[in-house]
C-alpha cells in the first residue's frame, strides 16, 4: 500500500487561499480523516490528492512517485494515480443493475468474464448486498446505495480510497451502521483511506489519525485520542468533543515549577502540572476542562446551580452555573436534575489542559480548590 506525501501544498482561488502550505504524510494503510468547519479546505485537499484539482504550488507524492510538482511541471492524471473516489451523492448509473454498476469499470479495463464474475461476487458478499444484485439504484435505500457505491469503488482494487462526506445523506442509524462497515472494510482491504467529514464524532471513531484544518491551515495532525486529550490550541480543543470543552480564563501565579495558582472573579484554583512549567511563570492563561472531568460529588467543595439538564437515557448533559460562569458536565446513567437545584462538584483526573496567553497547548494536569 502506498504512502501519500504532501509538501507545501497550496491552493488559491484568485486571492482566496483555500489550502495554505499544507505538509503531511499519510502512511501505508492509514485511515485519515480530514476534519474541520465548512470552507476550511478539506475537500480541496482531497481533490488535489485525487488529481481532480490542480494545486497552485507544492508537491504531492504517491508511493514514492511524484504525481504533482509545481516546480517540475508534473501533473499526472487521476486515472493513472490508482485511486478510488467515493462521492457524496453516490453517482450510481440509474439505468444499470447493482451487478452492472459494480462490473462496469472492470469491463472497461478489459477484465475477463470469469475475473469480473469472481470480483463482483466477492464484493457483493463483502458489502452484504448479494440479494440486491438484480435491482436498480432507485429500488434501493440510501444505505444500500452507499454500499453499492463502495463496492463499485473497490472493484478495481485501488491502493487508495478517497471519500468526500459519503455518509452525510444517511439518517443517524444508518450512519452508525456504515461507520462500522467502513472500519471493517479498512481492516479487510488494507487500503489507505482518506475521508472528508465535518462531523467530529465520525472523525474520532473512524480515524487512525485526524488532520484538523481551519481556514486552509493545518491545526493538528495526530491520533484521535491525542487530539482529544492534548489539543494543540484553543480552536482544536473547542472543535473536538461533544459537549464542548469548558474554557476558564484565569490569572496565573507561579507556586513552583509544577504548580500554578489560578484565579478569576469566580474561582481560585491550584493547577498541578504533569510536566515542568518553566515556560509559564504568570499572566493570563486559559484552562480547558472536558465535561467528564466536572464530576458531581457530595464531598465536592464547589457549589453550583443547575442551569439546564438534558437527559438522554445513557447520560445526562448538565449546564452548571457558578456566578457568571457556566460549565458543561456529563453524568452517566438515567438521571435528571431540577433546574435551579444545587449540586456540589469537583474536578477529577489528570486531563485538565493548560493553554498559554496565545491559546497554545502547554501541558495537562489536575485541579484543586486553593
Amino acid at each position: 500500500m502506498p504512502e501519500i506525501v504532501l509538501k507545501n501544498v497550496t491552493k488559491k482561488f484568485g486571492s482566496f487561499v483555500a489550502v495554505d502550505h499544507l505538509n503531511m504524510t499519510i502512511s501505508d494503510g492509514d485511515f485519515i480523516t480530514l476534519l474541520g468547519p465548512s470552507g476550511c479546505g478539506k475537500t480541496t485537499t482531497l481533490r488535489m490528492i485525487a488529481g481532480l484539482e490542480t494545486p497552485t504550488e507544492g508537491e504531492i507524492l504517491i508511493d514514492g512517485t511524484v504525481v504533482f510538482s509545481s516546480d517540475k511541471q508534473i501533473d499526472i492524471s487521476p486515472s493513472k494515480r490508482n485511486i478510488g473516489f467515493l462521492f457524496q451523492n453516490y453517482a450510481l448509473w440509474p439505468h444499470m443493475t447493482v451487478w452492472k454498476n459494480i462490473s462496469f469499470g472492470l469491463e472497461n479495463l478489459k477484465w475477463s468474464k470469469e475475473q469480473i464474475k469472481e470480483r463482483v461476487e466477492e464484493l457483493l458478499d463483502m458489502l452484504k448486498i448479494r440479494e440486491f444484485a438484480a435491482r436498480y439504484p432507485a429500488e434501493l435505500s440510501g444505505g444500500q446505495q452507499q454500499r453499492v457505491a463502495i463496492a463499485r469503488t473497490l472493484a478495481t482494487n485501488p491502493q487508495i480510497l478517497l471519500m468526500d462526506e459519503p455518509l452525510s445523506n444517511l439518517d443517524a442509524k444508518l450512519r452508525m451502521e456504515m461507520r462500522t462497515e467502513l472500519k471493517r472494510l479498512h481492516k479487510e482491504t488494507k487500503a489507505t483511506f482518506v475521508y472528508v467529514t465535518h462531523d467530529q464524532l465520525e472523525a474520532m471513531t473512524l480515524a487512525t489519525k485526524i488532520c484538523l484544518l481551519d481556514k486552509g491551515l493545518l491545526q493538528q495532525y495526530q491520533s484521535p485520542l491525542t487530539i482529544y486529550g492534548k489539543p494543540a490550541n484553543l480552536f482544536v480543543a473547542d472543535f473536538v468533543g461533544s459537549p464542548t470543552m469548558n474554557f476558564i480564563r484565569c490569572e496565573a501565579k507561579s507556586v513552583d515549577k509544577h504548580t500554578l495558582k489560578l484565579s478569576n472573579q469566580v474561582l481560585c484554583l491550584h493547577f498541578s502540572a504533569s510536566s515542568d512549567l518553566t515556560g509559564v511563570t504568570g499572566g493570563p492563561v486559559t484552562l480547558g476542562i472536558r465535561p467528564e472531568s466536572v464530576t458531581l460529588s457530595e464531598d465536592g467543595k464547589l457549589k453550583t446551580v443547575v442551569y439546564s439538564s438534558l437527559p438522554s437515557g445513557m447520560e445526562t448533559i448538565l449546564r452548571l452555573q457558578i456566578g457568571d460562569l457556566l460549565l458543561n458536565s456529563v453524568v452517566f446513567g438515567s438521571l435528571d436534575f431540577p433546574v435551579g437545584s444545587e449540586l456540589n462538584i469537583s474536578f477529577s483526573g489528570q486531563s485538565v489542559v493548560l493553554f498559554d496567553q496565545e491559546g497554545t497547548f502547554v501541558t495537562t494536569g489536575s485541579l484543586a480548590l486553593a
